[in-house]
């Protein structure tokens, strides 16, 4: 039985000659050259690289990163956190720059998901100025305008993050917070659920938590009782203390995927060095003042990387999977990365390199029949197919018969 069979399609393809005649009995080769699947990466660089005044120096580091990055990453997430982004009310936001990102990305064959539309982290301080009302009004007035601008470049976001501990969280007083208690998370999702389809009726709009107890699973059934048009289940996986393992791993799985909607692992990130301790409850709060990459982490990152790749691309749900930073030293200054800090790549790099490019990539050669028939089986993407010095491209992605001419 093929573990990845969820991840093919097979298609009837005809193959014809330019004189309108069958390539009959023609030996063809079919290569992927792209995947449909969304392997994807935080791509916080980018917007760095699109600014004026960055150093030299940075400026080559981030650039070799991110040829690095294309290597494994077909989708990147964006910063949109409304305290960075717009840290004062009237003055300016970072619009530009997320822009030609953006737009750099989509060029270079990529997907892209703005993170997030409305959060109680990183919010903006000067909401709190505000009524809860007015709060809530202009949450609102933020996504129309930000989904509306971005809509054609941007069509993924990150509606709403952190719900379940959203009207709960104590450490400290956010604007955010304060309606989602004072309306109830039920409330608080549909209204900005809303906001964003109206601004993008054709959008992927995505709950996404770190929570994946049963609360998470009971506010998803509230959600959808209340018909909130929810396209996609974010799952958050930063796991600095430690792979969460198979068992868990398909737990979560099995348990989120009785709603029947695509699910997204949307924040995964494994250490390469030191674990963190686990009597920590908040990851944000373990702070050290150096937190190295070991050759022995590596090796276990590396193999963390191929157990749950691996699963998650073999389940039928899931269709993305990212990491969170592409390398270390970024989130909480932890060893995360799939390169080190000066951009070499661990092993967990050339491990998810092998996978996708290797295990995951079909290429294969064969030979027509009589009517230029064959039958193609193959993961789902972008294919080019070879006759002689003679190339055609097509996109498999189900069952539908294809005629390509070569």
């Amino acid at each position: 039985m093929d573990r990845f069979a969820a991840k093919k399609s097979t298609a009837r393809v005809r193959v014809m000659r330019p004189d309108g005649t069958p390539a009959a009995n023609q030996a063809v080769n079919f290569k992927q050259v792209s995947h449909d699947f969304l392997f994807g990466c935080g791509a916080f660089d980018a917007v760095e690289l699109m600014k004026d005044t960055l150093p030299d120096h940075v400026r080559t580091l981030l650039s070799e990163r991110m040829e690095n990055w294309f290597e494994l990453f077909n989708f990147g997430t964006l910063p949109f956190y409304w305290g960075r982004y717009q840290p004062e009310e009237n003055g300016p936001t970072t619009t530009p720059y997320l822009m030609k990102a953006a737009k750099w990305l989509e060029e270079k064959g990529c997907a892209v998901k703005g993170h997030p539309l409305c959060w109680h982290t990183a919010c903006a301080n000067w909401l709190m100025n505000y009524s809860n009302e007015e709060i809530l009004k202009k949450q609102i007035e933020r996504i129309h305008t930000d989904v509306s601008y971005f809509k054609g470049t941007i069509d993924m976001w990150d509606v709403i993050n952190e719900v379940v501990i959203m009207p709960i969280f104590d450490k400290y007083d956010n604007a955010i917070t304060r309606i989602c208690k004072d309306m109830g998370r039920v409330n608080l999702v549909k209204e900005v659920f809303a906001a964003a389809k109206e601004s993008n009726p054709g959008a992927t709009l995505l709950i996404n938590d770190f929570n994946t107890s049963t609360a998470y699973e009971v506010l998803i059934d509230s959600l959808l009782c209340a018909d909130v048009s929810i396209s996609v289940i974010g799952i958050q996986s930063h796991q600095h203390q430690g792979f969460w393992g198979l068992e868990k791993l398909n737990e979560v799985l099995e348990r989120f995927s009785r709603f029947g909607l695509p699910i997204h692992f949307t924040e995964n990130t494994f250490v390469s060095g030191d674990l963190m301790p686990p009597h920590i409850v908040d990851l944000n709060d373990w702070q050290v003042p150096e937190w190295p990459s070991t050759p022995e982490g590596e090796e276990r990152q590396a193999q963390n990387v191929i157990d749950m790749y691996s699963t998650l691309f073999a389940h039928p749900l899931v269709e993305a999977i990212t990491t969170w930073d592409p390398a270390d030293g970024a989130w909480l200054g932890a060893p995360s990365g799939f390169m080190r800090k000066d951009n070499s790549k661990k092993p967990a790099f050339h491990a998810l390199h092998d996978l996708i490019h290797k295990d995951w990539t079909t290429d294969v050669t064969l030979t027509t029949d009589a009517e230029g028939y064959v039958d193609l089986t193959g993961f789902r993407g972008n294919y080019e197919a070879k006759l002689g010095d003679a190339a055609a491209k097509f996109h498999l992605s189900g069952s539908d018969a294809q005629t390509i001419t070569l």
